[in-house]
Parts: structure tokens; sequence; C-alpha cells
């Protein structure tokens, strides 16, 4: 796997992934910045949500579980000096479906967690990681 970061101006970066695809990525205006996109830090928290939103959708299909829907709010606390590692990190998952088995759904987000996540199991070494879940029936 490969990546390229360039400087634009200031602040400002475009990453891009060997997939082609591209995003900016900017720091806030008292640091330069003219926030155009996401500061790298949130954009690991945006891959690991989407790593694991990619685990539970995939595992619950898998189980012929009827999802029509996967939301993760994740919610982070940095430690107060440098270097400003992730301390803590919670992943909140709302599963939407019809008649999902609450065991199968925990099952998914427990598989992730704790198998199938790289970038969840990555971060995990340095910050303690929790999740729960909500099933909302469609």
């Amino acid at each position: 796997m490969k990546a390229r970061i360039k400087w634009v101006e200031q602040a400002t970066f475009v990453g891009e992934a060997a997939s082609g695809h591209a995003v900016v990525m900017d720091g806030p205006p008292d640091h330069g910045g003219r926030n155009l996109g996401p500061r790298p830090m949130e954009m690991l928290l945006l891959g690991m949500g989407g790593c694991t939103s990619f685990d539970v959708v995939s595992i619950l299909k898998k189980a012929r579980q009827s999802i029509s829907d996967c939301v993760a709010e994740i919610s982070a606390e940095r430690a107060d000096t440098d270097p400003k590692v992730f301390t803590k990190i919670h992943v909140h998952f709302i599963i939407t479906g019809k008649e999902l088995k609450e065991a199968q759904v925990k099952r998914a987000v427990e598989l992730s967690a704790e198998k199938y996540c790289s970038a969840s199991i990555m971060l995990g070494k340095v910050a303690a990681i929790t999740h729960d879940y909500e099933i909302v029936e469609a």
C-alpha cells in the first residue's frame, strides 16, 4: 500500500491513495490553515470508523441480517502533551434494519474490534478503545 502527500500551501495538503482517490487536509486558521478539509488526526478517526463500519456491515450481511443503515459515531480524547496521541476512543454504532438479532450485531461489533479492523487494532496499541451499539427497527 502506498500514499502520496503533497503540500499545497500554508497548512493545506492533498493526500492521494494508491487507488487514485484524493483528499484535502488542512489546519485551522490559528495554525496557518484555511479550514479546507479535515485535520490529519481527524483522518485517522475517519479511517478507523470506515474500517470498522465496513466490517460490521459485511459481517451482518454474511449473517443474512436485514441491515439498512450503519452509523458509527466516534468520540476521542488526546494526550495533553506532544505527541498528542489518542488516549481514549469510543465507537457508538447505530444499526438499523428489520428484525435484527442482537446477538448477531454484538458479534459483528466484537469481531471487527478484536479480529478484523486493522485500524482499530493498531490504534488500540496506544488508546483504550471501547464500543457499544444500538439497534433501530426499520
